[in-house]
This record gives C-alpha cells, sequence and structure tokens, in this order.
C-alpha cells in the first residue's frame, strides 16, 4: 500500500507488535513454571494447570498449582526473612525498590508484550498505562521507605502479608500491592490470578536481578484453593484481596477474629453522570475510556451511564455512532482498541449477564464483530444496553466487560439518587462545565474516588479504594503505607481481663421509687422496647439502679434516629467543634457529680475516680480541637490534574464500649466518631451503664443535634451482633472479648461494613498513645480522592 493511498483511505493497520523476545522468554523456560519461593524457582509441580492467550486459545505455559506444602514453604520462607528486611532501615530498603523500578522500565517493553499475551487487554493499554503505572508505584515507593522511618516514626511493619491479586491487571496489581509492603518493612507471599500469573513470574526474576534477600517476596501460583490456604494461614499478619465482593465476603469471614489486618478493593458499578451543560464529545470520549479500556474489565469502571433527560437522545446518537468506529481485534495490533476478554469464563458471564438484561426489558446496541474474530478468542463487542430501569440486573450487578447500561435523570438531586442507588461504591464521574456544580455533587456521591470532566484517572500518590460493598482499606500515597503498618503502641498489649462473675444483689430497690435509667435516642430519653431492666450494683452487690435491657428494635430505633440526623456528618467542621467544647465544658462543670458515680459504680478511691473524669474533660477538649483541623491533602501528580483526598465520615458507626472506664472509655470511642462527623450507637459499659445514661443529661444541654449519639444499654456481645448485622449501619467499634470480636468480624461480611476492634487485648485508656490520637480519627474516617483536570 502506498502513502498516497493510506493518505487518501486514512485507514488505521494494522501495527502489529512482535512477540518475539516474549515468545523467546517462554521458550527458555520450556513454558513451565514452578513457584518462586525464598529467593529462587521451585522445580514445577506435577499438578499444574495451563496458561493460555485469550485472543487466540493457544497455549502459553504450564504453572503450577500452589498446594499447602507450598505455602507453608512461602510463609515460612517469609517470615524468615522479615526481621532483617524490617531492620534493614527505610533508606536501604528504598534503594532495592528503586532498583525494582529500573529493571522494570529496562524490560518494559518485554513485560508488555507478556501481559497482553497473557491477558489479551491491547498493546497500546499495556505499554502506555499499566507498565508506566507499575514503574511509578516502584519509584514512588521507593521515596516513602527513604523518609518513612521519619514519617511513620510512631508505626512499624506488621509482618508477612499474604496478597491476592486479580486478572484484569496482573503487573499493575502486584505493584499495587507489593511496592506498599515492601516500603513498610513487610515481606510478602503473593498469589497471581489463575489465568494471568506470567508477569508476577517475570516480576520474580526482577527480584533475582535486583539481588533481594531471599523470601523478601515470594510467588505462589494456583487457583482459589491457593489463595484460601494464603489467606487463612495463622503465621499471616495482614490480607490483601483485590476481586469480587462475592470473595471479598468469604475472607472477611475467613479472618474474622484472627486478629490479622485486612484490605479488600472489590467490585463496582460506577455511575458515569453526564449533565446537560457538558461538553458531549468530551464526554463521549470519557465513555470510551470508562467502559471499554481494558475490554470493561475494570472494577471501577463507567459502566452506568446517568445522563440528563434533555440531552440523552443527543449524547446516545454521538455514542452510537463513536461505537461504530471502535476497532476490537488482535491485541498485539498497536491500531486496535478493544482487546479479547481474559478468559473463556469470563466471556461466558459477560454473555449470559447481558442476554438476561435483555429479557428484563433493555434494548441492545452493538457493532458488529470483525468476521471470524469470535471463533479463534474470548471477543466481545461494545455493549450499550438503553430502556434500563434503576432495578434491572443490570443496572445493580456488577458485569465486568465491555457493557454500558443507560438511564436518564431530570435534576442534579435525582442523578445523586441513582448514583448512589447501588451496593457498591467504588468510583464515580462527573461531566459539567459548571465547577461549581461538579464539586457541589462530588462530595454527596457515595464512592470512594470520583473523577470531574475525567476517568480512570490513577497515581500512587493517591489513595485509591471503596466504601461500602466495593471494599474497604487505600492503596497508594500516605493512606496505603498505612495499610501496611500498625501503630507502635499496640505492641505487646496483654490480653483483655475477664470481668468477674456477677454478684448477686444484696438489697432490692424500693418498690415506691422508680430509678430505672432510660436509653437514649433520637435526642430523648426511651424505654427499651421489653419493657423489661436489670439491676446496677456497686462493688458490695447492692442495688444502686434499674436499667433497661435492649435489643434488636431498640438498636433499630436508634439507627434509624441517626439517619435522620444526617445533616450532621455534613456539618461546618468549626460548628461540630464548637459543639464539643462546649460539651466539654459542661462535663468540667458536673465533674464532682461524675467523678461520684464512677465510685458508686466501680468502687476504688475517690481520686482514681476524679483522674477518670479529669482524662475524659481532656480528650473531649482534644478531639474539640481536632474537629476542623485533621484535613485531608492536595497530591502532586505527573498528570494536569488536581487530586484532592478528603476526610469523610463513614455516616453511621456502632460503638460498643469497654467494660471498665465507663466515662472515659465512651467518650474516648464515641468523641472522635463524632468529632469527624458520624452519628453514633454506643453500647456502654454493661456493669457500669450509669456514667453513659448520666452523660445525655449533658448532651441534652450541649446544642448536640438529637440522633447524633445514641445510647442502648444491654449485653455488649448480643447488641454488637445486632449492629454487626444491620445494614444500615456503616462501621463499627467492639471493644471487647476475643470471641465476641471474632463474631461480630464475620458478621459484618453482610454488607462489609468497617470493623476496628481490640482482638480480646486490654487497651490502657488512660494513657494518649494508646487510647488517643490521629489513629482514632483515621479509623473515624475514609479517604475520598476526587480528581479535577485543569488547562486545555
Amino acid at each position: 500500500m502506498s502513502v498516497k493511498s493510506i493518505l487518501e483511505s486514512m485507514e488505521y493497520g494494522p501495527a502489529p507488535e512482535g512477540d518475539g523476545p516474549a515468545r523467546d522468554w517462554l521458550a527458555a523456560n520450556q513454558e513451565c513454571f514452578g513457584h518462586f519461593i525464598n529467593g529462587r524457582f521451585s522445580r514445577p509441580g506435577a499438578d499444574r494447570f495451563e496458561s493460555n492467550n485469550p485472543a487466540t486459545g493457544e497455549h502459553l505455559a504450564w504453572l503450577s498449582q500452589g498446594n499447602t506444602r507450598t505455602v507453608n514453604q512461602a510463609i515460612k520462607a517469609a517470615r524468615s526473612a522479615q526481621p532483617a528486611w524490617e531492620k534493614l532501615g527505610g533508606a536501604q530498603r528504598a534503594r532495592y525498590l528503586y532498583a525494582m523500578a529500573r529493571q522494570l522500565q529496562k524490560h518494559a517493553r518485554l513485560f508488555a508484550v507478556l501481559e497482553t499475551l497473557d491477558n489479551g487487554k491491547p498493546i497500546r493499554e499495556t505499554r502506555d498505562i499499566d507498565i508506566p503505572l507499575a514503574i511509578r508505584h516502584f519509584y514512588h515507593h521507593a521515596g516513602w521507605a527513604q523518609v518513612g522511618d521519619a514519617e511513620f516514626d510512631d508505626h512499624q511493619a506488621l509482618g508477612v502479608i499474604g496478597q491476592v491479586i486479580p486478572w484484569n491487571f496482573p503487573l499493575l496489581m502486584l505493584a499495587w500491592k507489593i511496592a506498599p509492603a515492601l516500603a513498610a518493612g513487610n515481606t510478602v507471599v503473593l498469589k497471581p490470578a489463575e489465568y494471568t500469573s506470567l508477569t508476577a513470574l517475570l516480576f520474580a526474576e526482577i527480584c533475582q536481578l535486583v539481588k533481594l534477600p531471599a523470601g523478601v517476596v515470594n510467588i505462589v501460583t494456583g487457583d482459589g484453593r491457593t489463595g484460601a490456604g494464603l489467606v487463612e494461614h495463622p503465621d499471616i499478619n495482614k490480607v490483601a484481596f483485590t476481586g469480587s465482593t462475592e470473595v471479598g465476603r468469604v475472607i472477611r469471614r475467613a479472618t474474622a477474629g484472627s486478629g490479622k489486618k485486612l484490605s479488600l478493593e472489590l467490585g463496582g458499578k460506577s455511575p458515569f453522570i453526564v449533565f446537560d451543560d457538558a461538553d458531549l464529545d468530551s464526554a463521549v470520549e470519557g465513555l470510551v475510556d470508562a467502559i471499554w479500556f481494558n475490554q470493561g474489565e475494570v472494577c471501577c469502571a463507567g459502566s452506568r451511564l446517568l445522563v440528563q433527560e434533555s440531552i440523552a437522545d443527543k449524547l446516545l446518537k454521538k455514542l452510537r455512532r463513536r461505537m461504530d468506529k471502535l476497532r476490537v481485534g488482535n491485541p498485539l495490533d498497536k491500531a486496535i482498541d478493544i482487546g479479547a476478554v481474559a478468559d473463556p469464563v469470563q466471556l461466558k458471564q459477560i454473555t449470559t449477564k447481558v442476554k438476561a438484561g435483555i429479557k428484563e426489558g433493555a434494548e441492545i446496541y452493538q457493532p458488529k464483530l470483525p468476521r471470524g474474530l469470535a471463533a479463534r478468542g474470548c471477543f466481545y463487542p461494545p455493549t450499550l444496553l438503553t430502556s434500563v430501569e434503576p432495578a434491572f440486573e443490570v443496572a445493580q450487578q456488577e458485569i465486568l466487560g465491555p457493557v454500558l447500561v443507560s438511564m436518564t435523570f431530570r435534576t442534579p438531586a435525582e442523578a445523586v439518587a441513582l448514583a448512589n442507588n447501588s451496593r457498591y461504591g467504588l468510583a464515580a464521574s462527573v461531566w459539567s462545565e459548571n465547577i461549581n456544580l461538579a464539586l457541589d455533587i462530588a462530595p454527596q456521591l457515595q464512592a470512594g474516588v470520583v473523577w470531574i470532566n475525567s476517568t480512570n484517572q490513577f497515581d500512587a500518590a493517591c489513595g485509591f479504594g471503596g466504601v461500602r460493598e466495593s471494599g474497604f482499606g487505600r492503596e497508594g500515597g500516605r493512606a496505603g503505607m498505612l495499610e501496611y503498618m500498625k501503630p507502635v503502641a499496640e505492641a505487646g498489649l496483654p490480653d483483655l481481663v475477664a470481668s468477674p462473675a456477677p454478684i448477686q444483689p444484696q438489697e432490692a430497690l424500693g418498690e415506691t421509687i422508680d430509678r430505672t435509667a432510660k436509653f437514649y435516642i433520637g435526642g430523648k430519653q426511651a424505654r427499651p422496647d421489653s419493657g423489661y431492666s436489670r439491676s446496677v450494683l456497686d462493688p458490695r452487690g447492692r442495688v444502686i439502679s434499674q436499667v433497661g435491657i435492649g435489643n434488636r428494635k431498640d438498636i433499630r430505633n436508634a439507627v434509624e434516629a441517626a439517619r435522620k440526623a444526617s445533616a450532621w456528618s455534613g456539618n461546618n467542621t468549626h460548628n461540630r467543634a464548637q459543639v464539643m467544647y462546649y460539651l466539654a465544658e459542661n462535663l468540667q462543670g458536673r465533674a464532682d457529680e461524675f467523678a461520684g458515680r464512677i465510685q458508686q459504680q466501680c468502687g476504688g478511691r475517690k481520686a482514681a475516680a476524679q483522674l477518670e473524669v479529669d482524662t475524659a474533660i481532656d480528650r473531649l477538649f482534644s478531639y474539640a480541637a481536632w474537629a476542623d483541623k485533621f484535613d485531608g491533602a492536595t497530591h502532586t501528580t505527573p498528570l494536569r490534574t488536581i487530586a484532592m483526598s478528603i476526610n469523610e465520615p463513614h455516616g453511621i458507626l456502632g460503638i460498643v464500649c469497654p467494660e471498665h472506664q465507663p466515662l472515659l472509655g465512651l467518650i474516648s470511642l464515641v468523641a472522635p466518631a463524632i468529632a469527624m462527623g458520624n452519628r453514633v450507637i454506643a453500647v456502654p459499659s454493661e456493669a457500669h451503664p450509669l456514667s453513659a445514661t448520666d452523660f445525655y443529661q449533658l448532651l441534652d444541654t450541649s446544642d448536640v443535634p438529637g440522633g447524633v449519639v445514641n445510647l442502648v444499654c444491654g449485653n455488649a456481645a448480643e447488641l454488637g451482633q445486632v449492629l454487626a448485622e444491620h445494614n444500615n449501619v456503616d462501621a463499627l467499634w467492639y471493644y471487647g472479648d476475643r470471641q465476641s470480636a471474632a463474631s461480630i468480624e464475620a458478621a459484618s461480611a453482610g454488607n462489609l461494613k468497617v470493623t476496628w476492634t481490640n482482638n480480646g487485648r486490654q487497651i490502657d485508656w488512660f494513657d494518649p498513645s494508646q487510647a488517643e490520637g490521629k489513629t482514632f480519627l483515621q479509623r473515624a474516617t475514609q479517604i475520598k480522592t476526587i480528581w479535577a483536570p485543569y488547562g486545555e
């Protein structure tokens, strides 16, 4: 074809990328791989499985199936290497991470081609996005390692990290997981996805090239059984998982009560919101990147198009025209837009879900695939489903394929309601030329990441992660580093001392006087739903009062009251601070009374009771001060974009308070929660609830809005379980025995709420390093990252 004819037709390609180096690498390894454990590759096992090219179905390599013995060996190697790796110091760890980044750069083309062969994504994406971002993560975290000893001087490494990554971004997910873990001083055992393990094994050779100490990075291949063995192993200190919500629930239950730290980056059904003043041509190109990038196999893909009704027909017409020009074909062709779905199993799931959507009433638009393409590999055309109702399965369930569903809205409020009508909360895109509107909408969206007039923006400096059933925890930036650390103050905490057997009452209350302390729900005193109460005893067994026994309905009423108090979460931080200062002042004014109540319930010397009250007052003043000072951050990225991280409250936070220090324990937990804008349902000390029932008198007189703090007395473990199972409770803190903590963590898997427990350990509530500070503020919030591009 002559240059003249090319200029006349302006046709693309083909422009194939050569796969020779990747084929040579496979051949050099006899197309058969063992595991990478303790710095070297094992011999390939007899139990093996095949890795194929999804674009052609051709064989690429044989991989070894990990088993219990393999996982044990890898974890043993990581455990043995971890103390020396952490002791090496941040500056020396930085040198290794920097060397890894340099070697990834040197071998970038090999990694890009191998990733495309193994995964099916277009070479343009692996070459221009996946590999450069992976390199960026190692460079960035080399920097964190270098400055970490100073920046995180009150934190330390967790130990051995078990990491399980998906098949949609094999090398990039590896970088997201391994780089911060190593920078913080941990060692890792990583299981790549069954379908796409080859670039992880090539990365193992990078570890050898830079002479990384043996055992610091271990890679075990296999299917879900291997991952389960890793997750459940008792010698793992943290599990980091990226994958489906269903598997995330299984992992949450499997790790409950183990004391393992957990981060989950799960599924999504992200809204792509287009207002009537948006640049429609830019929005269409944004949609191409949002849903057809990586064949739509992106957890944060903009798979729900929400378009303002007045421009819907115009936008959809432009979109269909653009879809007709998308090129589907050989992923190694640099001129194609959409490659192959990663595996036949995934292709079948996409096909099945689209057919179900059509059966529900959706209308489908698909350009035709090139002749014979589907017969050779796992190809699926770009797909648009219109006439979709919000309740349709295709509008609610993640498809993880190149399928876009479209719905309309009329007002901004309706757009927010539709966008939040999902069990997921990973990402969202907002398109409007009115930056005031965009910045008004972004904080209202229940998502961990919001892109304004852009989509799929990522950088190692910025936290990425979801809310609700999209998981919890962040990857990238300072927040991502903290996921792989623990406060030094947590080390060596003793086990919780079991409460003594209850003392039998020695005298009954007088029958003529009602001395029953009530609950506090929605800003009002409330009797228990059951009508039952129990005696509150002093240390000698004498009855000093009665208190109601809470049940499931009382928790339900408290959650409803907290939902109605949503204005507190959006309240001006200055106003929250003033309310908390007022609360502290009012407690100070009644300090003697509260000290007397503590002494009455708990016994001991008056000075000890007075110290508890004084410490509680100081803690209230401290969190009042933090209410308008725990700021987010603006991140510096290589992109022409302002990336802003905002600390948002969880929403409705359940708190089960410790048995001892009934006033100080309550305030140490409730104060940071409400300072950050949460609404709280607190279960006070079961044995000593009267400090809490006295405390609500202060709430009444300190301008705390009704429903912001709700108090329900009763059995801590039982009410904690109810809070854990409640789908409208967004997070839960539990301070009690280990067995109940495990049960509560397992129950939280229902809506994957964030949990924080003491793991059955004793907290010294008087010690600020254990019971006060930024750790509590971080636990009371979740980061939302808002991206706003600038320039032309």
